[in-house]
């Protein structure tokens, strides 16, 4: 759902949507942004380079930010007119700060050696107390040596994740690198899952289970989202030797697999654990950052309860359904919305049911054509003709529609393929598909309201992708769908 006219960052100061598209982008930064002077707060004038690395609510209603280079930013009045913000410094000197969260009279941020407590104790709109809120893991001082966070699960935990060390000084036997996991009321890091090789984007869905968004690369075949869980591993074993230290809820008991097939990786390592989606390389996205769940009480379209995920490299937002077989997750990935301004790094919903959505290429190779932005998605109020969503059944998958199908095209088997792949899993950097196999689709039933196609599928196999294809597919007013694709990641088939 390309919007028809996209603002740039600096250029204009907002997109104007086409009426046939459901969905705007709006610019927050526009030519007025702030200027580096350092007085305590203005109207934007000129200078600052908004590398958005964290985002969060304040109680009064403003956006802090958090930026790549080590400050944080409290906008005021973001969701109105983008030259009315006003911009205030809150914090600086951080090391890399890559998330926030508000949290009761303060502001958490994760940098790379720990999680700061940000207070402003005067009441001046600055932070003057720093103060170290929880830590545990050590940085090697090599290129990527990230930490993320913090978000909070349903439960009341707060999460970061741990990147692994990359390139020179890399030292991947510091504790806890390519881990996620709590930090505990005394401020220590609980470690709680490995296997993680980029794990850039957390956050909770509506039963409050903690997901992560981790990045296609060594050992990491395509971008995967991982139910955080208590001694999971999932794929990356470049931070495994933390599994020796006395804190370490794993073990595994067997030789991390190489050069074989996912699935069957899968079987030969008890410990691996699926991600619960997988979204399929270039198809999907290259490099996947952030997720938000939507629970904006249908101000944001027919998408409550389903995960945005941010691309960094396509500049886009992705959409997952997700669903629980036999009490584990797995789902299905929709493409959503594309033509940003920059790399996503991060996205956070309004009160009001838009989507603020925060970037930066930190010199990275990315389709946007700025290196940093801020923008806003607004739903028009018109409803796309999409999937809203994929269910596995026990004989093939259920569609449910965003609105009513026509049931002559919808009952016709011919109008959708389906086909599924794995991936080879090792130590090189991503993978292609492997394994490739149709599926027959035998039957398509359209429900009495036309909002439900079930498809008996031939074929299907667990632990594979299944890439469904739906081109013959039309609207009851005759319109072919947004997207007529869609990503099942298929772990279990339903048994009834």
């Amino acid at each position: 759902m390309k919007a028809s006219l996209i603002a740039l960052a600096f250029l204009t100061s907002a997109a104007v949507a086409s009426a046939a598209e459901p969905y705007e982008i709006v610019d927050i930064l526009t030519a007025n942004s702030p200027s580096a002077s350092r007085s305590k707060e203005w109207k934007p004038s000129a200078g600052l380079a908004l590398e958005v690395s964290g985002m969060d609510w304040t109680p009064q209603g403003k956006l802090a930010v958090a930026i790549r280079k080590g400050e944080v930013w409290m906008l005021d009045g973001v969701l109105g007119a983008p030259d009315q913000v006003k911009y205030q410094l809150f914090a600086s000197g951080l090391h890399e700060p890559l998330g926030a969260l508000w949290d009761s009279d303060s502001l958490l941020v994760t940098q790379r050696t720990e999680m700061t407590r940000l207070r402003d104790t005067n009441g001046d709109g600055v932070a003057d107390e720093y103060l170290t809120a929880g830590n545990g893991w050590n940085v090697s001082g090599a290129y990527h040596g990230y930490a993320y966070g913090p978000r909070r699960d349903g439960h009341g935990n707060l999460w970061v994740t741990l990147n692994v060390d990359m390139g020179e000084h890399a030292n991947n036997k510091a504790p806890w690198r390519g881990w996620g996991g709590t930090i505990t009321s005394y401020g220590e890091f609980h470690p709680m899952a490995a296997g993680m090789r980029s794990p850039c984007g957390l956050g909770a869905n509506l039963a409050g289970d903690m997901f992560c968004v981790d990045q296609q690369g060594t050992w990491v075949p395509a971008t995967p989202i991982y139910h955080l869980r208590e001694g999971a591993f999932f794929l990356n074993p470049e931070g495994i030797a933390s599994q020796d230290l006395p804190a370490s809820p794993l073990k595994l008991s067997a030789k991390v697999p190489e050069k074989v097939p996912y699935p069957d990786a899968l079987h030969a390592l008890p410990e691996m654990r699926p991600p619960a989606v997988w979204l399929p390389y270039v198809k999907m996205g290259r490099s996947g950052t952030d997720l938000a769940t939507c629970n904006a009480g249908g101000k944001f379209g027919p998408f409550d309860g389903q995960m945005m995920v941010a691309e960094f490299t396509d500049a886009k937002v992705s959409r997952v359904f997700m669903e629980k077989v036999d009490g584990d997750y797995q789902g299905a990935a929709f493409p959503f919305l594309s033509g940003f301004a920059s790399g996503i790094v991060r996205l956070l919903f309004a009160p009001d049911g838009s989507l603020m959505v925060g970037m930066t290429s930190r010199g990275w190779s990315s389709l946007g054509t700025k290196s940093y932005g801020l923008q806003r998605v607004r739903w028009n109020g018109t409803t796309p003709f999409a999937i809203r969503e994929m269910h596995a059944l026990p004989d093939g998958f259920e569609l449910v529609f965003t609105t009513p199908v026509d049931p002559a095209t919808a009952a016709k088997p011919a109008s959708y393929t389906m086909k599924n792949y794995t991936y080879f899993y090792s130590g090189a950097y991503g993978s292609d598909e492997i394994q490739n196999e149709a599926n027959p689709i035998t039957a398509a039933t359209v429900s009495a309201d036309h909002l439900r196609v079930r498809l008996k599928v031939d074929g299907r196999r667990e632990l594979y992708v299944h890439e469904l294809r739906c081109e013959g597919v039309r609207s009851a007013a005759g319109a072919p769908l947004d997207h007529p694709d869609a990503y099942y990641t298929l772990n279990r088939i339903p048994k009834r």
